[in-house]
């Protein structure tokens, strides 16, 4: 099974982090998918995807003093895998785990992911549960010197002897099972741990052994430039950040970081920039708030995000979206980029403005974006000198944003930029 040929295109859904935290329940999942479905999947979204602690009893009830209650109660099966929280999740009882949801997404025409740990849970090691495949117990697999420094649920596993990568092809058969396309696996992408960078390889082979095409993607960033190779051998994703939230100084930030990756971009493997803080975010965080980022800047990272293809994935809870946040995420022209462009550079950038360049896969097209890095409007001005793929004489271009049309373009293009503004130009060639 190859990897790269199950996502061909970077991925594009909604991942309920940013809104709920740790906290999102079944009926908030499905929810969020009904609209997806109904607005958002002729667009090219496809994915809901399940984040961190949906095993947790109490997830989100002691927010006060820990975003996860450290060795609290989980719902864990005989062979140490753990399974979705009844309390939650009522259709994944009696053994169902989470295909009853998986069945409900898949019948919307949509995809299902969830968030994993890398590792074995703790509670599995202390109680020397059984692991499918192998006469192993947890805690001869459990390896107690590999921990997560920021979550308390899981150990490690042993790379360099049996039980390991039997444990991760009983996870994965079990995934597979109850339908799951799509993997998110945390602790893991920045080699926190020695084992780490080794587990990467485990889950990859227990994809392949349980012969269903699952979506890998690595987290939490910065991921290792140096081990770019190692990433897309392995995986189809990979955080080149942190988490990513809605202030101006981390989107900023980000043109370093594109810049950084620009040449890993390729079918099947995608430096990913992290979620979109749009809309309202934060309720399992203490309080929902609508996203910081200003119009400006909200467009500024939907065109960089778009030109640099990273994935798309939504923080925002769906059904409280405003008809301006779903004209951004609809925009067929921008949302293009993903699937019809390659090769995208950054042409030059300072500490005010930064200007990136891809190529237009099905016709004689290019697409130049420019980004006004300053707190004042801004005149970007680009010439032959910049783009010597093709003269600037008479050119036509079209901004996908407004619209706007610019015929017979002259030797030089300058265009007005808003202060943490964008504009995205689609160039046509000389005929």
């Amino acid at each position: 099974m190859n990897k790269n040929q199950f996502a061909v295109t970077p991925p594009m859904g909604w991942n309920s982090y940013d809104y709920y935290d740790t906290t999102v329940n079944e009926e908030q999942i499905k929810a969020n998918a009904d609209y997806m479905a109904a607005n958002l999947k002729k667009y090219g979204w496809e994915y809901i995807v399940v984040d961190i602690q949906w095993y947790a009893y109490d997830a989100g009830s002691q927010r006060d003093r820990h975003q996860y209650i450290p060795f609290w109660k989980v719902e864990m099966d005989e062979y140490s895998r753990l399974l979705p929280c009844p309390d939650r999740f009522p259709s994944s009882r009696d053994g169902q785990g989470f295909k009853p949801l998986a069945d409900y997404i898949h019948s919307l025409g949509l995809k299902f992911g969830i968030h994993i740990m890398r590792g074995i849970p703790r509670a599995a090691a202390h109680n020397h549960t059984k692991i499918l495949g192998t006469e192993l117990t947890a805690n001869e697999i459990a390896d107690p010197s590999s921990i997560c420094f920021w979550n308390p649920d899981m150990y490690g596993v042993v790379t360099n002897r049996e039980g390991g990568q039997e444990y991760y092809n009983s996870l994965f058969e079990l995934y597979a099972e109850w339908g799951v396309d799509f993997i998110k696996c945390d602790d893991i992408a920045r080699y926190d741990m020695p084992s780490a960078k080794k587990e990467i390889e485990m889950l990859h082979n227990a994809i392949e052994h349980c012969n269903r095409p699952m979506v890998l993607s690595l987290s939490p960033g910065p991921a290792l430039i140096d081990q770019a190779w190692y990433y897309e051998k392995y995986a189809n994703m990979w955080r080149i950040t942190d988490d990513f939230w809605d202030n101006w100084p981390l989107l900023a930030n980000m043109f370093e970081r594109c810049e950084l990756w620009q040449n890993h971009v390729s079918e099947g493997c995608y430096p990913d920039c992290d979620m979109l803080p749009l809309g309202y975010v934060g309720k399992g965080f203490g309080g929902e708030r609508y996203t910081g980022f200003t119009k400006d800047e909200q467009i500024t990272m939907m065109t960089l995000w778009c030109i640099f293809r990273s994935p798309l994935m939504l923080g925002a809870e769906l059904t409280k979206l405003d008809n301006w946040t779903l004209s951004l995420l609809t925009n067929e022209k921008v949302l293009g980029l993903l699937t019809g462009s390659a090769g995208a550079k950054q042409i030059f950038r300072n500490k005010e403005q930064a200007v990136w360049l891809s190529k237009d896969i099905t016709e004689e097209a290019w697409y130049l974006a420019l980004f006004n890095l300053s707190d004042e409007e801004k005149s970007i001005k680009v010439t032959k000198e910049d783009l010597p793929q093709f003269s600037l004489q008479g050119i036509r271009l079209e901004e996908l944003w407004s619209q706007e049309l610019i015929e017979n373009a002259g030797a030089s293009f300058e265009s007005k930029v808003a202060p943490h503004g964008a504009k995205l130009y689609k160039v046509y060639k000389n005929a």
